[in-house]
C-alpha cells in the first residue's frame, strides 16, 4: 500500500525561517539530547518518511476534515494516503458532478459512507452519475440523499444491485418511487436503518404500490417516515421487520390506528415510538400497549390521545424510561393520565410535558414514586407554579437537569430549588414572567455548582402620555394603510434580531411611532401609496 518506506530519502526541508539555538531545560538529566534532536531538526531529515502508510493512516484518521484536508497537500505521498484512509465523504450533488465522479473515486476508494445533498433548486446528478458511484464503491454501508431530484427508479435499482452491504440508508426530497425502494429492500439483505423523508415518488396514483417487505426486513432494527403523502404504503415493510426497535412516524397522511394494531400484533419488541403530528387516537395508543418492552414514547401533537389510551400505555408498559408528551394545549391528557404513569412507570428517567396542565396531585405523585426520574421539563402549563416545583424540589432527590418555559413561576418557586434536588446540575428557566436576573443570581450564589440559565421576558415600556383612544385610533390607520403585509414585511425582515428587539418593534407599533413615515410618505401622491400596497 502506498511507497515503501525502505526505499525512500529523507528529504531535505527549506525554510526561511530563524531558529534560535538549543538552550538545555533545567533539571535535565542528558542536556545534550536536546542538541541532538535540534541538530537533526536542522539538517532537514523527515522522519515520516519511515512511517509505514498503515500508521501514517492512523494518524490521519485521529484528525479532524478540515486538517486531514490541509495534510493532504503536503505532499503526493500524504495526499494518497489521505484518500486511502477517508471512510466518509459529503459531495456537493450538482449535476456537474457526475465528469468528476471516476477521478474522484479513484483517490476516495476506501469509501463506506457517502452524503450526497444537493440544493433544492439546482439541478442534481442523475442515474449516470450513482451508477458510477455504485461502481466504485461496492463497500457502502451508510448513504445519505438530499434533494436528488433527477434520479429515478431505474438509477435506485441499478444501485441495489451494486451495493449490496449497505446498512443504513436515508433519503430525502428525492423523487424515485415504490420501485426504487422495493429494489433497495430486495439487495441490501443487511439494512438495519432506513430513514425516508418527502419521497416525491410515492404521492401521485401510481402510490398503491406496497413497499417491502424484501430481503431488508429481517434485519431492519430502525424505520423513519416524515412527511409522506402515502407513508401507509410501507405498512407492509414495518409489519414484515421482525426485529424491529425503533418506528418513527413524523407528519404522515393516513388513518394509523388500524395499521398500528397490525404492526404491533406482528412485532413485539418495539422499544422507541414517536408519533408527530399524526392521525392516531386511544385505538392505536391501545394497540402500542402490547408491546411490553416498550421504554421510549414520544406523543406530540396527537390531539385525538387521551388520558385512556395514556392509562393503558402506562398499566402495560412498566419499563417506560422516557415519555415526551407535546398535548397542543387540548387538555385531553391531565392528571389521570400523569397518575397513572406514576403509578406503574416507577423506572421514569425522563418526563418532557408541553402544552399539558399537570397540577399538584400528579407532580407529587411522580416525585414519590418515580425515584429515578433524572431529567424533567415543564413547558407552556398553566398550571405549574411555585407550590408545583417546591414539591419538585422537596421530592425529586435523583433529578438532574430540569427546564421550565412558560409557566407561572416566579423567584419564590426559583427560591425552593436551593435547598433541594440535591443532584440537580442544570436549571433552564425561559418566559417565565415571575422570574427575575435577580431570582437567578441569587440561586447561583447559593448553589455556585448549579448551571442557572435564565431568559427572562422583558417587560413592555411604560408610556403614559398616550391614551387608549389615540391607540385605536393608531390601529384603526394601520389597518387602512395595509397592515396585515405590513406586519408581514416586519416578520420576514427582523428574522435575525432578537426577541427583545421584536417586542420593542411591536410596542412602538402599536402606539403609532411607526405610523408618522407612512403619513408622510403617502403625501407624495397615488404612485408612491400604489407601490407601498403592492410591496
Amino acid at each position: 500500500m502506498g511507497q515503501s518506506a525502505s526505499t525512500s530519502r529523507p528529504r531535505s526541508i527549506k525554510s526561511t525561517a530563524v531558529i534560535p539555538a538549543p538552550t538545555a531545560e533545567l533539571g535535565s538529566e542528558n542536556p545534550c539530547d536536546l542538541t541532538a534532536d535540534f541538530n537533526d531538526f536542522t539538517a532537514g531529515n523527515d522522519y515520516t518518511l519511515n512511517l509505514p502508510d498503515e500508521c501514517l493512516a492512523c494518524i490521519f484518521q485521529s484528525l479532524s476534515s478540515g486538517d486531514m484536508k490541509r495534510s493532504s497537500l503536503v505532499c503526493r505521498r500524504w495526499l494518497t494516503v489521505e484518500g486511502q484512509s477517508r471512510h466518509r465523504i459529503s459531495l456537493n450533488a450538482l449535476s456537474e458532478l457526475t465528469d468528476f465522479v471516476p477521478r474522484l473515486f479513484v483517490r476516495f476508494d476506501a469509501v463506506t459512507k457517502l452524503a450526497l445533498k444537493c440544493d433544492r433548486r439546482s439541478v442534481s446528478i442523475g442515474d449516470d452519475a450513482l451508477t458510477l458511484i455504485s461502481l466504485k464503491c461496492r463497500n457502502l454501508t451508510r448513504l445519505k440523499l438530499r434533494a436528488c431530484r433527477q434520479l429515478t427508479d431505474d438509477g435506485m435499482c441499478i444501485f441495489a444491485k451494486n451495493c449490496v452491504n449497505l446498512q443504513k440508508f436515508s433519503c430525502g426530497s428525492c423523487s424515485f418511487g415504490a420501485k426504487g425502494m422495493n429494489a433497495l429492500l430486495e439487495n441490501c439483505g443487511l439494512l438495519e436503518e432506513l430513514s425516508v423523508k418527502r419521497l416525491r415518488g410515492i404521492t401521485d396514483a401510481a402510490a398503491a404500490e406496497a413497499i417491502g417487505p424484501g430481503k431488508a426486513a429481517a434485519s431492519l432494527k430502525v424505520i423513519c417516515l416524515k412527511d409522506l403523502y402515502n407513508g401507509q404504503c410501507f405498512g407492509p415493510l414495518i409489519i414484515g421487520a421482525k426485529n424491529l426497535r425503533t418506528l418513527k412516524l413524523f407528519r404522515c397522511s393516513g388513518d394509523w390506528d388500524k395499521l398500528l394494531e397490525v404492526i404491533t400484533d406482528r412485532v413485539d419488541g418495539l422499544v422507541e415510538v414517536h408519533l408527530e403530528r399524526l392521525q392516531v387516537s386511544d385505538l392505536g395508543l391501545s394497540a402500542l400497549s402490547k408491546c411490553a418492552s416498550l421504554e421510549i414514547l414520544h406523543l406530540v401533537k396527537t390531539p385525538e390521545c387521551t388520558n385512556i389510551g395514556l392509562v393503558t400505555i402506562a398499566e402495560k408498559c412498566r419499563l417506560l424510561r422516557k415519555l415526551h408528551i407535546d398535548g397542543w394545549k387540548t387538555n385531553r391528557i391531565s392528571d389521570e393520565g400523569l397518575i397513572a404513569v406514576a403509578t406503574y412507570c416507577s423506572n421514569l428517567q425522563e418526563l418532557v410535558l408541553i402544552g399539558v396542565n399537570p397540577t399538584y396531585l400528579s407532580l407529587d405523585k411522580l416525585a414519590t414514586n418515580c425515584l429515578n426520574l433524572e431529567r424533567l421539563a415543564l413547558c407552556g402549563s398553566e398550571s405549574v407554579g411555585d407550590d408545583e416545583i417546591s414539591c419538585i424540589a422537596a421530592k425529586c432527590f435523583a433529578l438532574k437537569k430540569l427546564c421550565i418555559k412558560s409557566c407561572l413561576v416566579s423567584d419564590h418557586g426559583i427560591e425552593a430549588l436551593a435547598g433541594g434536588c440535591p443532584n440537580l446540575v442544570k436549571v433552564k428557566v425561559k418566559k417565565c414572567r415571575g422570574v427575575t436576573p435577580e431570582g437567578a443570581d441569587w440561586l447561583r450564589a447559593r448553589r455556585v455548582s448549579l448551571s442557572v440559565n435564565l431568559d427572562a421576558v422583558e417587560p413592555e415600556l411604560p408610556d403614559a402620555s398616550i391614551s387608549e383612544q389615540e391607540i385605536g385610533d393608531a390601529d384603526a390607520d394601520t389597518q387602512s394603510l395595509g397592515g396585515q403585509n405590513r406586519d408581514t414585511r416586519y416578520a420576514s425582515s427582523s428574522t435575525g434580531r432578537s426577541t427583545s428587539f421584536k417586542m420593542r418593534l411591536g410596542f412602538f407599533s402599536r402606539r403609532g411611532f411607526v405610523l408618522c413615515p407612512f403619513r408622510r410618505w403617502s403625501s407624495f401622491g397615488g404612485r408612491s401609496r400604489d407601490d407601498f400596497g403592492r410591496s
